[in-house]
C-alpha cells in the first residue's frame, strides 16, 4: 500500500511556495564536457570519481537549477548486471545520493535531490519476459536505496510502456517519498511503446500516489512541450514537467556528438512549456550548465501568456504534434 508523500520534503516545499521550479540538465553531456572518457559504469563514478559528479551538480546549482537528479539512472539491478556490477546496487544509488546531497548543501537556499530511476532495459510481459512482480523488486532494491540515503523525491524517467510505469510507480510509492514520472514521447508524438501524452494524463487522473508528470529526453523542446500541453487539456490540475533535450544529436568527425539546440534556444522553450501548463522545466541530452542558466533566466523573466496552440508550438519549435488517439485509455479519476 502506497505511502502519503512526505510533506516535508524539500521538493514538496519547493512546489509549495513557487509556481516554477527549474530541474538540472544532462549529467553525461556535463562530464564529458569535463573531460570523462566514454565507457564504463555511469553510477560507479558516485564512488570512484565523486568528486567530479559532485561538481556537476554543483554547477548546474550555481545556474540556477532547484532539482538535481542523482547520478542513478542506470542504477537498477538488471542494468547494473551488464557490467557485473549487479550486487552493489545499495552502494552505488546511496553514493548518488550523497555526492547530490553534499552539492544541495552547499547552496544559499533550498535545492531538492531527486532519486533518479530509469528504465530496466528489458521488456515486460507480454512482449517480453520480465514480470511485474519481478519488475517491482528491482525497483524497489533501488528506490529503497535513494530513499534511505535521503533523496527528496523518486524521479522515474525515460519510461515508455504503462507496465514498466506501473512497477516503478507501486515500488516508488511504497518509499513515502513523494514520486515524479516522466515518459519519453519520442515517436510520431508517442512513446515507443504507443503511450500518447493525452492518455498519460488520463492515467495521472486514477494515481494520486504520483505528485508530477511530464515528458523528458524524446527528440527535442517542441516534442516536449506538445506532450505536456497535451497533459494539460486532460489533467490541468497536474504538476507538469518538461525536461527535453537539445534536439538529435549529429557525429562530428572531430568532436564526436554534438546536440543543435544550444542555450540561445531556451527563450521559447521555456516560454512556450510555461503558457502550456508546466511547472518544472529543465533539460536532457545535450543540455549544460548554460542551457540551465538560460532557463533559470527565461523563468524568472516569464511574463504570463495565452495557452498555445499545437500550431504555434509546432512553428516555433518545431514539434511533431500529437494526433488525438482511438479508444483513450482511461484509469479513473483523480482522487
Amino acid at each position: 500500500m502506497a505511502h502519503q508523500p512526505d510533506a516535508n520534503s524539500t521538493f514538496t516545499s519547493l512546489l509549495a511556495d513557487n509556481q516554477y521550479l527549474v530541474a538540472d540538465g544532462a549529467m553525461g553531456t556535463t562530464l564529458f564536457s569535463l573531460g570523462l572518457e566514454g565507457g564504463g559504469c555511469p553510477e560507479l563514478l558516485n564512488v570512484e570519481e565523486s568528486d567530479l559528479v559532485e561538481k556537476v551538480h554543483r554547477r548546474f546549482i550555481e545556474a540556477g537549477a532547484d532539482i538535481v537528479l542523482t547520478n542513478t539512472f542506470g542504477g537498477n539491478r538488471l542494468r547494473l548486471d551488464l557490467h557485473e556490477l549487479g550486487d552493489r546496487v545499495a552502494e552505488l544509488n546511496r553514493a548518488g545520493v550523497s555526492v547530490a546531497r553534499r552539492a544541495a548543501d552547499l547552496a544559499d537556499r533550498p535545492v531538492a535531490v531527486a532519486g533518479s530511476v530509469g528504465p530496466t532495459g528489458e521488456l515486460f510481459e507480454p512482449l517480453g519476459t520480465l514480470s511485474h512482480q519481478r519488475g517491482v523488486e528491482v525497483f524497489i532494491e533501488q528506490c529503497e536505496a535513494l530513499a534511505d540515503a535521503g533523496a527528496d523525491v523518486i524521479w522515474i524517467e525515460t519510461i515508455s510502456s504503462y507496465e514498466e510505469l506501473t512497477a516503478a510507480v507501486e515500488a516508488a510509492s511504497g518509499t513515502g517519498l513523494p514520486v515524479a514520472a516522466t515518459l519519453s514521447f519520442d515517436t510520431a508524438g508517442h512513446t515507443m511503446m504507443g503511450i500518447h501524452p493525452r492518455d498519460f494524463g488520463r492515467w495521472w487522473l486514477g494515481h494520486p500516489e504520483v505528485t508530477a508528470i511530464g515528458a523528458n529526453c524524446g527528440i527535442g523542446p517542441g516534442d516536449a512541450v506538445a506532450a505536456a500541453h497535451a497533459i494539460g487539456e486532460v489533467a490541468p490540475d497536474a504538476v507538469t514537467i518538461t525536461k527535453a533535450n537539445c534536439g538529435i544529436p549529429l557525429y562530428q568527425t572531430e568532436g564526436g556528438l554534438t546536440y543543435p539546440i544550444g542555450p540561445e534556444g531556451m527563450d521559447d522553450y521555456v516560454e512556450l512549456a510555461l503558457r502550456s501548463g508546466g511547472r518544472i522545466i529543465g533539460a536532457c541530452c545535450g543540455s549544460t550548465p548554460d542551457h540551465t542558466a538560460a532557463i533559470r533566466e527565461a523563468v524568472d523573466g516569464f511574463l504570463a501568456g495565452a495557452r498555445p496552440s499545437f500550431d504555434e508550438i509546432r512553428d516555433r519549435l518545431g514539434a511533431s504534434v500529437p494526433k488525438a488517439t482511438v479508444g483513450t485509455r482511461r484509469e479513473g479519476r483523480r482522487r
